[in-house]
């Protein structure tokens, strides 16, 4: 049997029977307090008094460590020290030989030694149920200990808290977006409140909640599907919806290689930005993935570099003196078909050839030729263009040099007069009689000095030509000199234009009348009886 198992025996045996027997000729036992409580380890003073007529003998029966105190004739006091366990103590009395008890209702209370938090997830979605464990150990009574959840200083929930030690309580919530990074923690509350003492609590050291929110959509890959070995070009990796976003991980990577990117945050959004360069040709994977919590969200393409250089384009040969046949030719890759400007007859392939008799006008015109290659679904182009040079004499008329200018003496003018040819000819202008040259490509005031007629001629290696240039400069006399005959040339003209209107009028209302008269003659005719 355990130590303290049979007084506990007896005691329970003790209170039986004072409740079973009645005092023995009204003698009467108290113990005083009749209930009380107190902290465990604890002490207390419990006075045990009788009434009987004759001598007897009584006192305080228990297995908690007493001391008598005090005594009376009909009372004795005895202190409670070092109260571990509740355990009620009894007073009893012999009186006329019949036992008779009294006991005390005694309650115990702790607080507990610990109470903790469970470590939370390191990421927690946002609405799916999560179960947060308080756990305590220690404190009593248990009927008057519970256990309250936190969530910073707003209580979610209370249980009360089981006999079992130590003991578990458990709290399901939903966590919310606005709860990433909120403190959550355990407070036990022991009430004794209803004994006349007050509330005891205590609370755990908190934990912070990490909510996140990956949404079920993959990111968005955005790259060219071709590229041309050695050039660079862009990747992008984009996801919305996320929450937090700043704490999301973006990779980007190109085979097995981890492209170095921009990474930006707007708002629910991601988005990573890198440049790459690739020299080796075939069709190479690209991938993007984003992370956050406990999840990952993948994408993943390809881009195919492919290298094709530019076609060959000649001119055969590239300079050539006017009317001599020119041969263009484009060649590219095998694989590829090239497009001559000027040649649409021919089937499309990887050559095309042009011949033509070049003439001066020919001189500087651009051949270009395309060529066009499918890679992956996709078509590229690369063009490449080649200038003729045609040789010729110089050319020096009306459209290149006026051969008859008149300008107001005084005014601000300049003469422009140039000579066309490959090579470019020299130019050279002096006026008949004195050789004075002609001031061509000069803005200046015009002089009377300047009039005269020059003679122009360009010369090259392919030869030479010459222009006559009339320069007339109007002042004074030489104005009226020249402006009277224009004006009496312009009266002839007006008397003989208006001679002209007044024959043509009169000729017309003679043929009117002619008319007007045969048909008058004509209804005469039909009037006149036979």
């Amino acid at each position: 049997m355990a130590p303290g198992a049979a007084p506990a025996a007896l005691l329970a045996l003790l209170v039986l029977l004072g409740t079973l027997l009645p005092g023995s000729g009204g003698a009467e036992i108290s113990i005083h307090p009749p209930k009380a409580i107190i902290p465990r380890g604890g002490s207390l003073r419990v006075n045990c008094s009788i009434s009987c007529d004759r001598k007897t003998t009584f006192g305080l029966e228990t297995v908690l460590n007493k001391e008598e105190v005090s005594r009376g004739p009909n009372w004795k006091v005895f202190e409670l020290s070092d109260v571990q366990e509740e355990i009620n103590p009894l007073c009893y009395s012999n009186c006329h030989g019949e036992q008779i008890v009294a006991s005390m209702n005694l309650t115990i209370y702790w607080f507990p030694e610990r109470v903790e938090l469970a470590p939370l997830p390191l990421w927690q979605p946002v609405g799916e149920e999560l179960n947060l464990s308080c756990q305590v150990s220690g404190g009593g009574p248990r009927h008057h200990l519970s256990m309250v959840l936190l969530r910073g200083e707003e209580e979610l929930d209370r249980q009360p808290v089981g006999k079992e030690e130590p003991a578990e309580v458990t709290f399901m919530v939903q966590p919310r977006r606005e709860d990433h990074g909120t403190s959550f923690s355990c407070r036990w509350e022991l009430d004794l409140r209803s004994q006349g003492l007050e509330l005891f609590q205590n609370t755990s050291a908190p934990r912070k909640l990490q909510t996140y929110v990956l949404p079920s959509t993959d990111p968005h890959l955005e790259a060219p599907p071709v590229v041309e070995v050695g050039s660079r070009w862009p990747v992008k990796c984009t996801l919305d919806g996320l929450f937090p976003a700043s704490d999301a991980e973006v990779y980007v990577q190109l085979g097995d290689q981890k492209l170095e990117s921009n990474i930006t945050y707007n708002g629910d959004s991601v988005l990573a930005e890198a440049w790459t360069e690739e020299n080796e040709e075939g069709t190479h994977s690209l991938r993007c993935s984003v992370s956050l919590g406990e999840k990952i969200r993948r994408t993943r393409g390809s881009v195919t570099m492919y290298s094709f250089p530019l076609p060959t384009l000649t001119l055969s040969p590239p300079e050539v003196s006017e009317w001599t046949t020119v041969t263009v030719e484009c060649v590219t890759r095998d694989g590829a078909v090239v497009r001559l400007n000027g040649v649409s007859a021919e089937p499309p392939g990887p050559r095309a050839q042009l011949k033509l008799n070049v003439s001066a006008d020919d001189h500087g015109s651009n051949f270009s030729c395309s060529a066009a290659l499918k890679i992956a679904g996709q078509e590229v182009h690369k063009i490449q263009t080649r200038e003729l040079h045609v040789l010729y004499g110089p050319r020096l008329d009306q459209r290149d040099c006026l051969g008859n200018w008149t300008w107001q003496e005084g005014s601000e003018q300049t003469l422009k007069c140039a000579a066309r040819g490959n090579p470019i000819p020299k130019l050279n202008c002096s006026r008949k009689g004195d050789g004075a040259s002609l001031p061509i490509g000069d803005l200046r005031p015009v002089t009377r000095e300047v009039a005269g007629t020059y003679l122009c001629w360009a010369t090259s290696a392919r030869g030479g030509v010459t222009r006559e240039v009339v320069l007339n400069v109007l002042y004074g006399q030489n104005i009226l000199d020249i402006v009277i005959p224009v004006v009496a040339v312009t009266l002839i003209l007006g008397t003989l234009g208006t001679a002209g209107y007044i024959y043509n009028y009169q000729r017309k209302i003679q043929k009117y009348e002619l008319q007007k008269a045969q048909k008058e003659a004509a209804l005469k005719l039909k009037s006149t009886p036979p």
